[in-house]
């Protein structure tokens, strides 16, 4: 419909390779062509830890807004500015876009999640509507005191692109996409992947190199000892070009996550008709179901050896789980799906 608008706020820059900014941006790109006006204003990327002048900054931000209009925060930002969210909230209608409540991320001490679940608690008590981004975020949700009827999920799209190559050669192509960051397992990927005794194949880890580094110098340090230099390439963010290059070039798209929302990553490789092994949290077990790969428990570095060692070993079995990747990748939602269920919730609060 036409003729409604709002804010999008998020932490550092939208063009990210984040799933955070890749959702943020899509979303927008999708509302704008359903007419929707998206102006989008951008934070200190320092949240979910802000200093007090990125603080200072976002309460000038929201001051600015124009009373009654709607504002689309991202979570990072949203739960770790509850009294700038407070102060607002009479004139304004927040929508929170939870992805992962913020004390759930891995790595924190008990401490610092205790302070982050106070802080989220308290911003979400403010917001008029929030949007999750994954079914198991709705529970954790309900728990910080979120009625029901104020929590709407929309789940990320896809966009309906090639099937990849997948040469199935040797050495075989793997291929996985995240952030090097302690909740993306790439330490259990890396140890499953040293036990097993074939080493024809080759693993490129596409995916932020700067957001964690001390996960990234762990990973180069596990490569390096498990003499693994010649089949491990960490690439670094890519363009859309060149991730759209590594996916095409794969054999298999592996994900050792430890947790996820939803799981935009997997989605994008079931889109591609690529087989998946991967862990059973957030949404992919929906996502692979029982034909287009193979899951185990996150944190299983055994049970994921021999899930790879499976698929890696077995050339029907990959084309078995590929076939199933080509049945879903026509049932996935697109970013136009995503929108309609975004402008709907947000149409509510406009009138």
């Amino acid at each position: 419909m036409d003729g409604f608008s709002a804010w999008l706020v998020v932490p550092g820059s939208i063009a990210a390779r984040t799933g955070g900014s890749i959702y943020g941006r899509r979303m927008a790109g999708a509302l704008g062509a359903r007419g929707w006006t998206i102006d989008v204003v951008e934070l200190d990327g320092a949240f979910p830890q802000p200093a007090r002048t990125a603080l200072d900054g976002a309460g000038r931000m929201l001051a600015a807004i124009p009373d009654r209009s709607i504002v689309l925060v991202d979570g990072l930002a949203f739960g770790a500015m509850p009294s700038e969210v407070e102060r607002e909230a009479s004139r304004l209608r927040f929508a929170a876009i939870v992805h992962l409540p913020l004390a759930a991320e891995a790595g924190l001490d008990a401490a610092a999640a205790a302070r982050l679940e106070a802080s989220e608690t308290r911003a979400l008590a403010a917001a008029s509507l929030v949007i999750v981004t994954g079914k198991s975020t709705i529970a954790a949700v309900e728990r910080y005191g979120v009625a029901r009827d104020r929590i709407v999920l929309v789940e990320p799209g896809t966009d309906r692109v090639p099937l990849a190559r997948r040469g199935g050669g040797s050495p075989l192509q793997l291929l996985s996409v995240a952030t090097l960051n302690p909740g993306k397992g790439h330490d259990i990927l890396i140890g499953a992947l040293a036990s097993l005794p074939q080493r024809d194949w080759h693993l490129t880890c596409a995916g932020s190199l700067d957001r964690h580094p001390p996960t990234a110098e762990r990973i180069r340090a596990m490569i390096c000892g498990e003499g693994l230099q010649n089949h491990v390439t960490l690439t670094g963010e890519l363009d859309d070009a060149r991730l759209a290059a590594a996916y095409d070039a794969a054999d298999l798209f592996v994900l050792a996550t430890r947790h996820e929302t939803y799981g935009m990553a997997v989605a994008e490789a079931l889109a591609r008709g690529l087989p998946v092994v991967s862990t059973t949290t957030g949404a992919i077990p929906d996502l692979v179901g029982g034909h287009a790969g193979l899951l185990v428990s996150p944190g299983d570095e055994a049970a994921l050896a021999a899930a790879l060692a499976r698929v890696m070993s077995d050339t029907r079995l990959r084309d078995r789980l590929a076939e199933g990747a080509r049945r879903t990748r026509d049932r996935l939602p697109t970013w136009d799906d995503a929108a309609g269920k975004m402008a709907a919730a947000l149409e509510r609060l406009a009138r």
